[in-house]
């Protein structure tokens, strides 16, 4: 049974995802359809990326994720399949499949009138490409029978190097914890301190290693180095925002 997944900034008040699902299931009946997130802020690449990446590695070989996040739908930018550690990917060539999909090992423009929905609606490529494609696959039709074969996936906007001793943000979840980029083998294993946008977090290995109301640093689940305020929003405390560089420093003594 193929198993299609669902991540968009679409919400849950119209009825946008459920024409998506009755698009995959006309074309593959009896697939698994499971929701990955429909909260995504609006128009929010990254925060989209982000939410796949976390949760698409817990599927089995074989899954098909579609992802809509696209403030540039019926624009220039290309649809596509992406394949990669054995599952797939489908979705706007936007950066927002970039995360999950790293070093894909085939991408695959949606140009083939099989795999489209017609007439495709200019403004609702959820339903008439993406969600068309993935049918088609989860029906079992190869990926690159979609088109033409691209050299790869467009990275983030937000995906720039950063000056050395710097972070960024990632992302900010639900609870106001900040995910930075920066990973825990950077930080040192004497680590008593992490100093960022001028504030300095105890580091720990959760919230409850601090009292409520004070700053922690730690390895989240992501394995990304977050921060946060225990029962409180660490992003309210730092205002951070994303895509610009943050200074850090490890304290050890």
């Amino acid at each position: 049974m193929s198993i299609v997944t669902f991540t968009t900034d679409f919400g849950g008040s119209d009825g946008y995802v459920g024409a998506m699902k009755g698009v995959v299931v006309s074309r593959s009946r009896g697939c698994n359809l499971v929701d990955i997130c429909h909260n995504i802020p609006r128009h929010d690449v990254a925060a989209g990326a982000f939410a796949l990446a976390q949760a698409a590695p817990y599927f089995p070989p074989g899954t098909i994720h579609v992802v809509v996040v696209d403030p540039g739908v019926g624009g220039s930018r290309a649809s596509v399949i992406a394949v990669a550690k054995n599952q797939i990917f489908v979705g706007p060539d936007n950066g927002v499949l970039c995360l999950a999909a790293v070093r894909p090992d085939a991408v695959f423009e949606i140009e083939a009138p099989s795999f489209r929905r017609e007439p495709v609606s200019p403004t609702f490529h959820g339903r008439d490409v993406f969600a068309a494609a993935a049918g088609l696959l989860a029906a079992g039709a190869p990926p690159e029978e979609a088109g033409r074969s691209l050299a790869g996936l467009m990275p983030l906007a937000v995906a720039k190097p950063e000056p050395e001793g710097s972070l960024s943000v990632l992302h900010v979840d639900h609870f106001g914890n900040v995910i930075t980029s920066l990973k825990a083998a950077k930080v040192l294993n004497n680590t008593k301190q992490l100093k960022i946008n001028g504030s300095s977090f105890t580091w720990g290995r959760t919230y409850s290693d601090v009292s409520p109301g004070a700053l922690v640093a730690y390895v989240g689940s992501s394995g990304f180095v977050e921060l946060a305020v225990r029962e409180g929003s660490a992003v309210d405390a730092l205002g951070v925002v994303r895509n610009k560089a943050i200074a850090w420093e490890a304290v050890t003594a």
